[in-house]
């Protein structure tokens, strides 16, 4: 039987015109090994190893692609990784927090926004990105309140260097505050936390783009025995329709096609 993939099962990405494969493949694990939460330890890939991840995910049907500047190398490696491949990509990158020396900072000043932007253009050797997220602390609405980076990033829109921006926040008031105005909203969403799926209800109603970030809590899912953990948590995921895309970051190609079976069966189920 030959590998399921989810070629044709690709859905828009709320308003935005951009059609996005329903998994999206996270690349902190490309440049980043320091003061990440996994159950276990991993070796960041060579060169060799992440082109081969990279070629497999589009083999597979994966058009998403989620990096960040606080993934330590990741927007660098991914630039030349990437080359000649563009228009294959849907990328989506961050504003506001930063990872130097195994520590992390943020600023969502305008001044650094727009810099932030500017440097992610350069690393990821592109003309545009698809999605900037502002990478919250945590204190979504006072980021979105108190600090000029949705403004900039609305510039940053208009000007064509960015054709859409949201929040990857940490509360429901930051998710629905964020939609207001932004494209799309980044939101934990599994077996293990739903606090904010009012999110998802209102991007749902408004027309908007819902990214799920730790769709399998991060690795951690455990559930009754004889049940199989990234099923059901895929399950639960795409049974909202709110959601467009699942960010999973795994650099393991037996778990990437386990992952895209799983999602193409339980949306053919749906």
């Amino acid at each position: 039987m030959s590998q399921p993939t989810l070629h044709d099962l690709h859905r828009p990405l709320g308003s935005t015109g951009l059609l996005v494969s329903p998994l999206g493949l996270g690349t902190v694990k490309l440049g980043r090994d320091q003061g990440v939460k996994y159950p276990s330890g991993f070796k960041i890939p060579d060169d060799g190893e992440a082109k081969m991840l990279l070629k497999m995910s589009r083999d597979l049907g994966i058009n998403l692609i989620d990096t960040a500047p606080a993934y330590g190398r990741s927007e660098e490696r991914l630039g030349p990784l990437l080359r000649g491949q563009r228009q294959d990509w849907v990328i989506v990158s961050k504003v506001g927090e930063e990872f130097d020396n195994g520590v992390s900072r943020h600023d969502f000043s305008g001044a650094h926004t727009r810099r932030s932007v500017e440097r992610s253009l350069q690393r990821l050797e592109t003309d545009f990105i698809d999605l900037v997220l502002v990478h919250s602390d945590g204190n979504d609405l006072a980021i979105l309140n108190e600090s000029q980076v949705y403004e900039t990033l609305a510039e940053l829109k208009r000007e064509g260097k960015i054709r859409g921006f949201g929040l990857s926040g940490k509360t429901v008031e930051g998710g629905l505050k964020a939609l207001e105005t932004g494209d799309c909203a980044m939101v934990t969403y599994n077996l293990n936390e739903q606090a904010e799926r009012p999110v998802i209800d209102y991007a749902a109603a408004h027309g908007k783009a819902i990214l799920v970030k730790k769709a399998l809590a991060s690795g951690h899912v455990c559930l009754s025995p004889g049940v199989d953990p990234v099923r059901a948590s895929f399950e639960l995921v795409f049974g909202h329709p709110g959601v467009a895309s699942a960010i999973v970051g795994t650099i393991n190609p037996l778990h990437l096609a386990h992952n895209v079976a799983t999602v193409a069966q339980v949306l053919r189920n749906l």
